[in-house]
């Protein structure tokens, strides 16, 4: 079993910064592929980055990519989003979620824990 508990989310002016924290519970965060994904009001839950636990590669969503860096530290059983250059429509929930499929980084059905998320608003 695996809690997660998001942190870092708020308000932020259109080309601004945020970081997003999720810690972990449990000590076997490290066989965990780390996903964070993100629903606005109306849509549904979109594939934001991934880490995954072997090799060290991650993925990204096209919106995302070149503004947004995943990465995450074993020792704190912690995974982190930077959120660069973020728009208004990076406005969402945002929440990191636990996997062990590997071939799914990008579905959220392949998520087997999910934390409460943490909201991002940008304002323009």
């Amino acid at each position: 079993q695996v809690q997660l508990v998001e942190s870092g989310g708020g308000l932020v002016q259109a080309g601004g910064s945020l970081r997003l924290s999720c810690a972990a519970s449990g000590r076997t965060f490290s066989s965990y592929n780390m996903g964070w994904f993100r629903q606005a009001p109306g849509k549904e839950r979109e594939f934001v980055a991934a880490f995954m636990r072997s090799g060290g590669n991650t993925y990204y969503a096209d919106s995302v990519k070149g503004r947004f860096t995943i990465s995450r530290d074993n020792a704190k059983n912690t995974v982190y989003l930077q959120m660069n250059s973020l728009k208004p429509e990076d406005t969402a929930v945002y929440y990191c979620a636990a996997s062990v499929y590997s071939a799914r980084y990008n579905d959220p059905n392949g998520y087997v824990y999910w934390g409460q998320g943490t909201q991002v608003t940008v304002s323009s």
